[in-house]
């Protein structure tokens, strides 16, 4: 075991080329600014247009920034995202598959099979596209991280939207299946469940004090999470830190599901 550089590089993602789905908005722009801080390059491809924030954060950090706008749900944008990040920089070291969409409606039995099909498309057959594409040149290269972003719905029921704990439990399940798949050619998948965080996402949530309240009350921590507590966790599975870890869904959730 060498350990000459435990302080100095074992966090580090310096010279890395990430590509983080949903990167420039929510607990994507997290991620993507936590790996610039890590040193990484950081290509962010998602269908939001944020004015440039994402960018000036991420270059500010002494790091390359691209964009790409694309539909993660049409044929052939997985591979044109990859495609563009090797072109671009000559590999793709790190996969977060991030984006998502929430559809809610109370009654269940409104639930359409529309619905179920587009969040279905955008939160699990995406991250497998993506990761597919992806592991090529991982496997090629004889490393690669790549993180799924799962939810505490991976672990609780679904209620007001099937769909969203039904494409959560998927993720916890593909990347159990794509660790089994990948592992032999030092490739670490792991998944990341955050809890409740404080977004632009969440605001209505957070501005209802009976819902704002009960999620406080059942979080041993006594506050949402903030976006910077995700990046710890980020950096480290896509750091060497890491690289013993595999198959693992890493809660973020201030304590929520020990109660």
């Amino acid at each position: 075991m060498d350990i000459s550089d435990f302080g100095t590089h074992l966090f580090s993602v310096a010279g890395k080329n990430a590509i983080v789905t949903g990167g420039n908005s929510g607990l994507g722009q997290a991620f993507s600014l936590a790996l610039a801080k890590g040193g990484a390059n950081v290509l962010a491809a998602s269908m939001v247009d944020d004015g440039g924030e994402t960018k000036a954060l991420i270059e500010a950090s002494g790091v390359a920034y691209k964009h790409i706008h694309a539909d993660l749900t049409q044929p052939g944008e997985c591979l044109r995202i990859v495609d563009d990040c090797v072109a671009a920089w000559g590999s793709v070291d790190i996969l977060v598959n991030c984006a998502g969409i929430s559809i809610n409606i109370e009654d269940v039995t409104q639930f359409t099979r529309t619905q179920w099909d587009k969040m279905v498309a955008v939160n699990l057959t995406a991250a497998f596209e993506m990761t597919h594409e992806a592991c090529k040149h991982m496997i090629k290269q004889q490393s690669g991280k790549i993180i799924n972003i799962a939810s505490l719905y991976a672990f609780l029921g679904g209620q007001w939207s099937p769909a969203y704990a039904a494409t959560k439990h998927g993720i916890v399940g593909l990347t159990k299946a794509m660790c089994d798949e990948l592992a032999q050619f030092n490739i670490q998948v792991n998944a990341i469940a955050p809890g409740y965080f404080a977004t632009k996402l969440t605001a209505k949530t957070q501005a209802d004090p009976v819902r704002n309240g009960a999620i406080i009350a059942h979080t041993p921590a006594g506050r949402w999470g903030d976006l910077a507590d995700l990046m710890g966790a980020c950096l480290f599975l896509a750091s060497p830190a890491s690289n013993y870890v595999n198959g693992h869904t890493l809660t973020v959730d201030g304590g929520y599901l020990t109660r």
